[in-house]
């Protein structure tokens, strides 16, 4: 079975503040979406960016067969959230924005404002497998594309540039903190017999300390001598996938030129044991994803067909 991440890009509905500027922009946008997830045919998906629950209806619509769907009650200001997509029944383990007790609110802005819970929910979800039961969490961290104050772009100066960047940095990294509580839940101390998988546009790379943070005990990691033997921190470990995708494949996203993989799949022991595959893009697709380049103003595709980003997945044994 494959299990992916996708974001889908600002999905609305035409004629909103966000969405495309009319019905034929939207169909066009709908129809490159359903292409690639057919394309992919994933057992489980995790989606990001899903603006009107409407929307994934829509597309959901454009797919065959029967699908279940999940998504948070917890959208952020614009209205995205996170979801999940299913060929099997879901059932909501948790839905929740919360920072872990411990964790105090992180400074958000020059006017001294706080964050106190993640920007857009953790939607964490199971699934019955032919190899048992399987839990996916779904996450969207917060953005390295800056906005600052009266929603400019662009800022005054490179003061505020640098300042805004460690605030979006402190956010990104508490809520990195958020999920790793969640995932220590959904593992329950046991990794190895636990099938667990956390995905999502983390917003960094696979070496960012905001993106380590969500892998628990250090060691093992793939390509490491520690992978194939066992140890106590198996438990609660989570695998980062990434180097097991085509290194001419190991993106999901360009910044303004530059290739980069923001968007993840992790494993826990027991998951990435069974991992026989994974990429970038489709399964078997001739050459990398052909993504489109963002610069700073995500307005600037505001009702462009398809996603920004490439899914990322892995394809999983018995």
């Amino acid at each position: 079975m494959l299990l992916g991440t996708w974001n889908l890009e600002n999905l609305y509905r035409p004629g909103g503040e966000f969405g495309p500027r009319d019905k034929a922009a939207y169909e066009t946008k709908l129809a490159a979406l359903a292409a690639v997830v057919t394309e992919l045919d994933p057992a489980l998906l995790g989606v990001q960016e899903v603006g009107e629950p409407e929307a994934l209806r829509d597309l959901v619509g454009m797919l065959g067969g029967d699908w279940h769907v999940a998504l948070s009650e917890h959208p952020d200001g614009r209205g995205i959230r996170v979801g999940v997509l299913s060929r099997t029944e879901l059932r909501v383990l948790h839905d929740t924005p919360a920072f872990p007790a411990k964790l105090v609110p992180v400074q958000a802005d020059d006017e001294g404002g706080t964050a106190s819970r993640a920007g857009r929910g953790f939607l964490a979800v199971e699934t019955e497998t032919g190899a048992g039961p399987l839990r996916m969490a779904v996450a969207h961290l917060k953005s390295k594309l800056l906005t600052y104050p009266n929603d400019r772009f662009l800022p005054r100066d490179e003061g505020e540039r640098a300042r805004y960047g460690a605030y979006a940095l402190y956010r990104r990294a508490a809520e990195a903190t958020a999920l790793r509580a969640l995932v220590d839940v959904l593992l329950a101390g046991d990794g190895r017999e636990r099938a667990v998988a956390v995905v999502g546009d983390l917003n960094d790379e696979v070496q960012a300390a905001t993106t380590q943070i969500l892998l628990g005990p250090p060691g093992s990691e793939i390509g490491t001598p520690g992978f194939r033997t066992d140890d106590k921190g198996d438990l609660g470990r989570l695998w980062n996938v990434a180097p097991l995708i085509p290194v001419e494949r190991r993106f999901s996203r360009v910044n303004s030129g530059r290739p980069e993989l923001i968007d993840h799949v992790l494993c826990s022991h027991r998951l990435v044991h069974r991992v026989t595959a994974a990429g970038t893009g489709v399964p078997g697709a001739a050459g990398p994803p052909q993504l489109p380049s963002v610069g700073a103003d995500p307005q600037e595709r505001r009702g462009a067909a398809g996603s920004d980003h490439a899914p990322v997945w892995v394809r999983v044994g018995g």
